[in-house]
């Protein structure tokens, strides 16, 4: 009976020492922070496969395999989360990026749309909705998101962003302007964009 009770005491602390999936998940959080998205992927995939219902794995995932350029990988992630739980606008927003990475503009302004109808307050989709209207040459539109995203939450690379499209409509004296009010140091240097999940 003691040795039972030993053993049972023994397997217990051996399993309380073992890595769980949110572990992993914030080993790999940390990884990809510390620019080592290899040992990010490594820990993501333990984690999912420690936990295979874990959607902020396959959206901290697909996050790496967008950054590292593995579209379709990232697109698979992406779209395996949405499939799960529609309601994730950071998701959507994502998925929208690796469209966009793509060249299917078209496809990434509806995917945005959907995640503005999910959290219609949320500047990074303005900011990715403004940057797929700049490629399909809606400079109007663009500049209207800029500036949504510029009353919502202000940063440098946005005032920069707004000048490139009020350059490319031939407006100058607008395009300097928000060129100098980026320069300025008062605001942050970048919109966090790519913290797509909440």
């Amino acid at each position: 009976m003691k040795k039972t009770v030993l053993l049972l005491l023994f397997l217990l602390a051996a399993c309380t020492t073992l890595p769980t999936s949110s572990e992993y998940l914030l080993r790999g959080d940390g990884y990809f922070q510390d620019g080592k998205p290899q040992q990010a992927l490594k820990a993501y995939d333990r984690a999912l496969e420690l936990n295979p219902d874990n959607l902020t794995g396959y959206a901290s995932r697909g996050a790496v395999y967008f950054f590292t350029g593995d579209y379709d990988r990232a697109e698979a992630d992406f779209l395996h989360v949405l499939e799960k739980n529609p309601y994730q606008a950071d998701t959507y927003t994502a998925y929208a990026s690796t469209l966009a990475a793509k060249g299917d503009f078209q496809n990434a302004l509806m995917v945005l749309n959907l995640a503005l109808e999910l959290k219609p307050g949320k500047p990074e989709i303005f900011f990715s909705r403004a940057g797929v209207y700049f490629m399909l040459g809606r400079l109007d539109e663009a500049v209207v998101d800029y500036t949504s995203v510029i009353n919502l939450q202000p940063a440098a690379e946005v005032y920069n962003a707004r000048g490139a499209v009020y350059l490319k409509m031939g407006k100058e004296d607008l395009a300097q302007q928000d060129f100098e009010t980026a320069q300025t140091g008062r605001m942050p240097e970048r919109l966090n964009v790519y913290s797509m999940i909440d």
